[in-house]
């Protein structure tokens, strides 16, 4: 019988209402308007000491294109990740990624000295498909329906697009990526049944 994904569904059911609730307040493409809810800048953090921002932008979005193309991935890569690690793990990896996407962000920024006003789901969301991929590296090459070149060409398709547009906060992205998978060899074991099959066949 196959579990119900429900980390899945409140995670995006969170991201929508947050959203609903600024754009019934002030115009959610306005970096400024964000800012004064939470999203992520840099000297705020450092300087001003608003650790909060790493964790409040991972649920604020930049219009409603940037809110949808986050929440797609995030309920397909969800749901097959969340039936295969259970919902705390899966919760684990989603909120770790994000941080660690957001806080590598930040150190980038800090490197080069361009400070942007960042938001959105992204960090946590290229975690998740980190994880899943590790899981099919565990499993022959596939998790489901899923097969290991599937996730390599969706991670392709997602970094092409953020590093040929502007605006894209590529670095959390690829921390996000990155902490999804060592979060998922940390946490992550196969079932007992499948255990039972490699053994018995």
């Amino acid at each position: 019988m196959k579990k119900r994904q429900t980390m899945t569904v409140l995670m995006a059911s969170v991201n929508v209402i947050v959203f609903l609730i600024l754009s019934m307040q002030g115009m959610t493409e306005d970096a400024e308007f964000l800012l004064r809810r939470g999203a992520m800048y840099v000297p705020y953090v450092a300087e001003g000491g608003e650790y909060y921002r790493l964790f409040t932008c991972m649920f604020l979005h930049f219009g409603f294109e940037h809110l949808m193309n986050n929440m797609v991935v995030l309920l397909i890569v969800g749901w097959n990740l969340e039936q295969e690690v259970g919902k705390f793990r899966y919760l684990m990896i989603y909120m770790a990624s994000g941080l660690c996407g957001n806080i590598v962000s930040a150190v980038w920024d800090i490197w080069t000295g361009e400070y942007a006003v960042s938001a959105g789901a992204s960090g946590a969301v290229f975690g998740l498909i980190g994880a899943l991929f590790y899981i099919a590296l565990r499993n022959r090459g596939r998790i489901g329906d899923i097969s290991g070149r599937g996730i390599i060409f969706m991670i392709a398709v997602m970094l092409y697009y953020g590093f040929t547009s502007t605006g894209v906060d590529n670095a959390a992205h690829i921390g996000g990526l990155l902490s999804g998978f060592l979060f998922s060899v940390l946490l992550y074991r196969k079932r007992k049944r499948e255990y039972s099959q490699a053994i018995w066949g």
